[in-house]
């Protein structure tokens, strides 16, 4: 941001304003749901951790997937519920800045990610006596990295491009967060240059991941129906089950919120979306990974078993 540039020194939310009787049930909601987001990806980042039975490539990627939705809700959530207690609902311009940066740095990281535990589930199913050869460690830790690289680019790139322009007008949105839309809406020169950024940025780095997780699972689908016995069919499905959640509750929600046609856009529906793909979601992640997943299952009771076991020594 150059100084000289702007006269906004901070961003104003409007957020919840609209909804004051309701103010304490939703601080409530959100605080349960964070709660539940910080509670269930810790789980999983812990227990896959610790456990050696998920030292594989399927739980490492999980792992990073756990840390990315712990970053999506902190970079948010603790902001709003402050805002929920108090009648000060501002952020200073740099502020504004840095929880930007951040929530295009986990979303962008993320959507990469879910493309990368898309091939891996493609080798799995497609490629298994090639497997463990295919997607050893170092393999692992170069596609994991990959997702990160592009990230931290897409981010700055985002970030510095929207905060060099000219901020000499209004300074409220009708959001709880520093959105890349709403504040670019903000400026008070032509955006045109930088909306193009951001329409390039999305078809790359969303739609294309998108496109390859399609491409890989239509491969998976084609080797599974081609697998004899039923007994196998059903165990590879259950593997890509819990990952196709995941991936169309993210890219459902992101897709209805930044791709849809204006005459459907609304700022009530836009919060209430936001609010899905940055708090309902992360919280839901991890029941979705561990529901149906009976290593994840087992490595819980063995980690209950062995602090029990503790205690009674104690």
């Amino acid at each position: 941001m150059k100084d000289n540039q702007s006269c906004v020194t901070e961003i104003i939310f409007l957020g919840f304003s609209d909804f004051q009787a309701m103010q304490a049930l939703l601080f409530l909601l959100i605080l349960i749901f964070y709660l539940l987001a910080l509670i269930g990806n810790s789980l999983i980042l812990i227990l896959s951790t610790i456990d050696p039975t998920l030292h594989t490539p399927m739980y490492f990627f999980l792992r990073i997937l756990s840390v990315l939705e712990i970053g999506y809700t902190c970079t948010i959530v603790p902001k709003t519920l402050a805002h929920l207690l108090s009648e000060s609902q501002t952020i200073s311009f740099v502020g504004c800045g840095i929880q930007m940066y951040f929530f295009v740095l986990f979303g962008i990281t993320e959507s990469c990610l879910l493309s990368v535990m898309a091939y891996d589930r493609y080798i799995a199913i497609c490629k298994p006596l090639q497997y463990s050869c295919i997607m050893n460690h170092r393999e692992c830790v170069k596609l994991a990295s990959i997702p990160w690289a592009i990230g931290i680019l897409v981010a700055l790139g985002q970030s510095l491009s929207i905060l060099t322009l000219r901020f000499c007008g209004p300074n409220r949105i009708n959001h709880f967060f520093c959105d890349v839309l709403p504040i670019m809406k903000l400026a008070t020169e032509d955006t045109f240059m930088n909306e193009l950024g951001i329409v390039g940025a999305t078809v790359v780095f969303v739609t294309a991941p998108f496109l390859l997780i399609l491409l890989s699972y239509v491969l998976i689908i084609a080797t599974i129906l081609m697998m004899p016995a039923a007994e196998n069919r059903s165990k590879a499905f259950s593997t890509c089950s819990s990952h196709l959640v995941v991936v169309s509750l993210f890219y459902g929600t992101t897709t209805i919120a930044y791709v849809r046609p204006k005459s459907m856009y609304s700022p009530n529906s836009n919060r209430i979306l936001s609010l899905f793909y940055t708090l309902v979601i992360p919280a839901f992640n991890p029941i979705i990974y561990s529901l149906r997943n009976k290593e994840i299952k087992a490595a819980f009771a063995k980690a209950i078993r062995k602090r029990k076991a503790l205690l009674r020594w104690s």
